[in-house]
């Protein structure tokens, strides 16, 4: 009998899974379920969710090939399909940022060559588009699923296998009161924003996302002569002035040249990070902390010698990462940091210490599972925010557009600090923002803070919450406490996965479900985010499924049909 397997998301996940499943020449019923019309360009690419001047931030290079590279699908193209995308066939690279939506493009053609494969090499495949998984049930040899049509219909489905590819968990309504916005997405929402004071919590991609939704909303960027970017509001617009505003009130840096793939780490290597983890929880953090810093000071010894990298520990380490940004006004930073990574670019300099730290981040993650409760709020204030600065850098043109932006008097930066007060119910339109003693008030507000982390109470099927069969993740409230014999464990968020991503279940119950939505995965995967994430949880989910677990390739080359 043929295995029965659903995929529920046709986003980068579950494309990346099913990628994983077609090659394999063991037939299998696959029933792929989306909530879309269009499956294959998942939320975070979709047009009716981004604005096209939303630029992704992941370079063609690090996009991992489904059945064709991005650049290899970009050069198929015809020139007037390429001229609909807004790119010229001289710009194709593989070091190009393109629009979110120019991704969501490419994935659904990738989507569809996927389906054709697997039809090809003999497995039955059908896409259920409009149709919104509303339950899922654990039986003691399958599992159940229900989903509903546009229409309301409510079906009911059996599989041996059920993938939870849902991605991101975007709020239905993202206006909850006049002026004030939960979510950036989807975009069109932002477009109705009228000129005038604007404030947006954060300054991360996201944030750049609304940025650039309002400001092209009332007036256009566009090249001088001398070849600098500038922004042109339209009349009537006089008054909008945008205030992106954060902890740190600093801006994220330009992505930055480094060799692709990644050249090998020497000392903060897996198998020393496996090491750590070995030696148990007591000072697992400050184990991995010293091979970090001295894969850094061996890549980098100026850098170390700068930040006097020998007198720090995993808790100042980040203070002493940001302090020379925190001392100076973020445009100039900005406008300097992006003069440095443009000649660096057409040089193919790499800057050692940047490189070594997003080489490390993915390694370093390792330990998070393992980390006491203490020691996993001491990573989160320290080695995680300098981590997600390093390797959440964006691309050149965005920060082009922030410096035009802020040369026309339209943009500004706030830091918050620890002390500042959100309030939303004193005033009838936006926010306020209470900050030393001042207020500021936003007549439209946006909350950009990006996707927070979930757990099984925000499972949205009911006949699993019920079940009781999953659980949150657990973490150890001491380290002290790892040698005896009954640990006290704390549910901190998340859900309680075994390595192939399956909710593990004590129950006498199928266990073959897979939980590969990113905001169930944060707690635990902090750094999980992003398409490469996405392709590595496929192969892994996709492997689990056939059979092999250990096996995290495809069985064959795929190629569309």
């Amino acid at each position: 009998m043929q295995s029965r397997v659903a995929i529920i998301g046709t986003g980068p996940t579950g494309i990346y899974t099913l990628a994983g499943l077609v090659g394999h020449m063991v037939p299998m019923e696959i029933s792929i379920f989306e909530v879309e019309a269009e499956p294959g360009k998942g939320t975070p690419y979709h047009p009716d969710a981004n604005d096209r001047i939303m630029l992704a931030n992941i370079a063609s290079v690090e996009l991992p090939p489904i059945t064709q590279s991005l650049t290899e699908w970009l050069s198929g193209l015809p020139d007037q399909e390429l001229f609909r995308l807004g790119i010229a066939r001289t710009a194709i690279s593989e070091r190009e940022f393109y629009p979110r939506v120019v991704l969501g493009e490419f994935l659904q053609t990738q989507f569809r060559a996927l389906v054709d494969v697997g039809t090809a090499n003999g497995h039955s495949i059908v896409v259920r588009s409009c149709h919104r998984v509303v339950d899922i049930r654990l039986n003691n040899d399958d599992i159940f699923l229900s989903a509903e049509t546009l229409a309301g219909e409510r079906k009911d489905y059996a599989f041996d296998h059920v993938v939870m590819a849902t991605g991101h968990n975007w709020p239905d309504r993202t206006e909850v009161k006049p002026g004030y916005f939960i979510s950036p997405w989807p975009a069109g929402d932002l477009k109705a924003i009228a000129p005038g004071p604007v404030g947006i919590l954060g300054t991360s991609l996201s944030a750049i996302d609304a940025l650039m939704t309002v400001s092209t909303a009332h007036g256009v960027f566009y090249r001088d002569a001398a070849g600098q970017l500038q922004y042109a509001p339209s009349a009537g617009s006089e008054t909008l002035h945008v205030t992106m505003m954060s902890r740190k009130g600093l801006l994220p840096e330009a992505d930055f040249h480094c060799e692709y793939p990644y050249r090998p780490l020497t000392i903060c290597t897996p198998n020393a990070v496996a090491d750590a983890i070995a030696a148990g929880k007591s000072q697992l953090l400050d184990r991995a902390f010293d091979l970090f810093a001295r894969e850094l000071a061996a890549c980098d010894p100026d850098y170390a010698a700068h930040v006097a990298l020998s007198s720090l520990n995993a808790d100042n380490f980040a203070n002493a990462y940001f302090a020379d940004r925190d001392e100076a006004d973020p445009f100039a930073w900005a406008a300097r940091n992006l003069a440095e990574a443009e000649h660096n670019k057409r040089h193919n300099v790499t800057v050692e210490w940047r490189y070594a730290i997003l080489r490390m981040h993915e390694v370093i993650a390792k330990i998070v599972p393992h980390l006491d409760e203490d020691d996993l709020k001491r990573f989160g204030r320290g080695l995680k925010t300098i981590f997600i600065d390093d390797y959440a850098t964006v691309p050149h043109l965005s920060i082009e557009r922030m410096l035009a932006l802020h040369r026309a008097d339209k943009l500004s930066i706030m830091r918050l600090g620890s002390g500042y007060e959100l309030d939303t119910d004193s005033v009838e339109i936006g926010a306020r923002i209470l900050l030393d003693e001042q207020t500021h008030d936003f007549e439209a507000f946006i909350d950009a803070t990006g996707q927070s982390a979930l757990s099984v109470r925000d499972l949205p099927f009911p006949s699993l919450l019920s079940q009781g069969a999953v659980k949150p993740a657990k973490t150890l409230t001491s380290a002290e406490q790892a040698d005896l014999s009954d640990p006290a464990y704390k549910s901190t968020g998340g859900i309680e996965l075994d390595a192939q991503y399956r909710p593990i279940v004590t129950a006498p119950l199928c266990a073959n479900l897979y939980c590969a939505a990113i905001p169930f995965l944060l707690h635990k995967s902090p750094f999980v985010q992003g398409i490469t994430s996405a392709k590595e949880i496929g192969d892994i989910v996709s492997a689990a499924i056939r059979g092999n677990a250990t096996d995290t390739t495809p069985s064959l080359i795929l190629e569309s049909a």
